[in-house]
């Protein structure tokens, strides 16, 4: 899943005609690398999210049959923030029994980044979450923090994602996601990822990864230039 249904309000006035996924940088829209690199790794079936101006992006994608991938759409007529877009995607996310209820494991990238991670590497995380349901509910990939967020969000302990530590990082946005994680989440609620976290990590379920390398959180017109400078120097 690629979360795509933020309003972008720190890229304004930009995002006030283009949603936020489909600024360019490198001389193609953010959200397209992300398709590349899942195409790359394996993934086929790809649901995003989308609220403001989303049509826009469904018109822009389409199916992705072109980027190698199958995508289907989640409309929020308001965005529900992180948990609530994610909890009601779950249905397009679930593609198993003939019940229509699969319980598999699933991974979650925000569209405003741009990360040369592998996602491949990501593969035998799934299959050891898909195998052992209640041993761990989240698999967060964290990487070196910012000048802009300094302090960072988890450290990470033999594996396990810690609310603190000697070696703090930020999360990185990209994460795998047991079904159940959400299940306390009311419909149409507008509910944020980051309290659903903390309340995992103190139960010990959460593992993690370092990432070093490039990660970039494109929240602001100056990191969108940046990144378009960067990328198109090479």
């Amino acid at each position: 899943m690629i979360l795509a249904a933020g309003r972008g309000e720190r890229m304004r006035p930009l995002t006030d005609s283009l949603p936020k996924p489909l600024l360019q940088a490198g001389g193609k829209p953010l959200i397209e690398y992300h398709l590349a690199n899942l195409a790359r790794a394996g993934f086929v079936e790809v649901v995003i999210n989308h609220s403001h101006l989303g049509q826009m992006i469904e018109t822009a994608l389409g199916d992705g049959k072109r980027y190698g991938v199958s995508i289907r759409y989640s409309h929020e007529p308001m965005a529900l923030e992180t948990a609530g877009g994610i909890a009601q995607a779950l249905p397009l996310l679930r593609n198993g029994p003939e019940n229509g209820v699969d319980e598999r494991p699933f991974l979650v990238i925000n569209a405003d980044i741009y990360c040369e991670f592998d996602f491949a590497r990501l593969l035998p995380v799934l299959r050891h979450m898909q195998a052992n349901p209640d041993e761990i509910l989240a698999h967060l990939v964290l990487v070196d923090n910012p000048a802009h967020h300094a302090a960072g969000d988890f450290a990470l302990d033999c594996g396990n994602v810690a609310l603190t530590g000697k070696d703090m990082f930020t999360f990185s946005g990209i994460g795998i996601y047991q079904p159940q994680l959400f299940r306390e989440v009311l419909p149409g609620a507008a509910t944020k990822l980051a309290p659903l976290l903390y309340q995992t990590i103190a139960l010990g379920k959460i593992s993690g990864e370092y990432y070093p390398g490039l990660w970039m959180d494109v929240g602001t017109p100056d990191r969108l230039h940046l990144l378009d400078d960067r990328l198109k120097s090479g």
